[in-house]
């Protein structure tokens, strides 16, 4: 059974870093594709990064984001992390952590979803 786990969330000024988890069972991080999404209020739900597990795990980052966010993994702690620097108020918003499914056409349609966890940036 998947299971996907998100933590790290809080309150940050802007110009702050803040590193976000996700926390994998039931399938291997190093196998599988992931991604991280966030929603903020009000607005639909976009991608921020995907590592694709059918172009040689490679990371695809979302414009917006390109140069202060980096994911990594550890493969013992079957781990993803986001780490964002140089946050803004406009990267506010509940992130999640997805996985399985396909990257396609620069778009990562994910199977499973974990909740979320809140980031907020905000002198």
């Amino acid at each position: 059974q998947v299971q996907l786990v998100e933590s790290g969330g809080g309150l940050v000024q802007p110009g702050g870093s803040l590193r976000l988890s996700c926390s994998a069972s039931g399938f291997s991080v190093d196998r599988y594709s992931t991604g991280w999404f966030r929603q903020a209020p009000g607005k639909e739900r976009e991608g921020v990064s995907c590592t694709s597990a059918h172009n040689g795990m490679t990371t695809y980052y979302a414009d917006s984001v390109k140069g202060r966010f980096t994911v990594s993994r550890d493969s013992a702690e079957n781990t993803v992390y986001l780490d964002m620097n140089d946050l803004e108020p406009e990267d506010t918003g509940l992130y999640f952590c997805a996985a399985g499914g396909i990257y396609f056409s620069g778009t990562y349609h994910p199977d499973y979803w974990g909740k979320g966890t809140q980031v907020t940036v905000s002198a």
